[in-house]
């Protein structure tokens, strides 16, 4: 068993799948892949509906429950429902629970233990092929990108956008405003590049705008929590990054960490084009006199 396999016999469903997809067979796969499309809901439902939706038997989900380290369907059910718990947790649910178990250290050292573990979890989930195909996506220039987030992701996608600004043209950030939309949609292409942010608790415009980008033949990229924004299933690539802290609100520490290895991989891959471009942009700060000069 890999240290990856290992490493997600404590997270989630989902995770869990992943890990094992290679060891699965081709029904437990075709399960598999059902429970993944129409993820956590399908797998809500009891263990025969679950079946009949995935065009399987009821021992092959059974036996695939088992496969992903669950004593039987039941035990993967529930693990599915506190999934979803959690990913409706408001602010305030989260804060009292963190403070009801908190260990009696300093509350730095509390939170810089839980970013660590939620940065040792996400490379641990982390493709290297979804990584690679994503900077390829990303320094395509035939591609224009848009970028967008969620309420408090939006500073996520503003950074993203400003570093991929410097390295190539064709970038369109999209305003917060969702009633204008659709005006951005309109000027996707089939192969343009759509990134979005979206973290519990999942934002419905953003699975709306997914949708619509996909429907013009957009290629979407997500960065999303361990639960899995529905925006997955749109998604060509999504980055499942852990973001829970001791605090009323999730940590972006491994989603920025993510983000910031993608702009330097896409920076290397077009640094010929890149150099020119920013030597170009220090000539429009210099006569901008933006910055101090000693």
């Amino acid at each position: 068993m890999s240290a990856a396999t290992r490493g997600a016999q404590n997270g989630t469903v989902a995770e869990r799948i992943h890990a094992r997809f290679d060891d699965l067979t081709r029904a437990e796969r075709q399960l598999a892949n059902a429970l993944l499309e129409n993820y956590p809901v399908l797998g809500l439902n009891s263990i025969a509906a679950v079946a009949d939706a995935s065009g399987v038997s009821m021992p092959t989900v059974a036996r695939m429950a088992k496969k992903l380290g669950f004593d039987g369907f039941p035990e993967l059910k529930d693990k599915l429902r506190s999934e979803l718990e959690e990913t409706i947790t408001n602010p305030i649910a989260k804060h009292d629970r963190w403070a009801e178990s908190a260990p009696d250290t300093h509350i730095l050292n509390r939170f810089a233990d839980a970013v660590q573990e939620n940065m040792h979890q996400t490379l641990r989930q982390i493709s290297l092929e979804a990584f690679n195909e994503t900077v390829d996506l990303l320094a395509d220039t035939e591609r224009e990108v848009f970028v967008v987030g969620g309420r408090l992701t939006r500073a996520l996608a503003d950074y993203l956008f400003t570093h991929m600004q410097v390295i190539r043209g064709g970038l369109t950030l999209i305003k917060s405003n969702s009633n204008t939309w659709p005006h951005y949609v309109l000027n996707m292409k089939p192969g343009d590049t759509l990134v979005i942010f979206d973290i519990r608790r999942y934002e419905y415009d953003l699975l709306r705008l997914a949708e619509m980008a996909r429907t013009q033949g957009a290629t979407v990229v997500l960065f999303t929590d361990q639960w899995r924004s529905p925006v997955a299933k749109h998604a060509a690539h999504s980055f499942h990054c852990r973001i829970e802290a001791p605090s009323a609100w999730d940590s972006n520490v491994a989603i920025m960490f993510v983000v910031e290895a993608i702009i330097a991989a896409v920076q290397n891959l077009r640094w010929t084009e890149t150099r020119d471009r920013m030597k170009a942009l220090e000539d429009l700060f210099d006569q901008t006199k933006l910055f101090k000069k000693f």
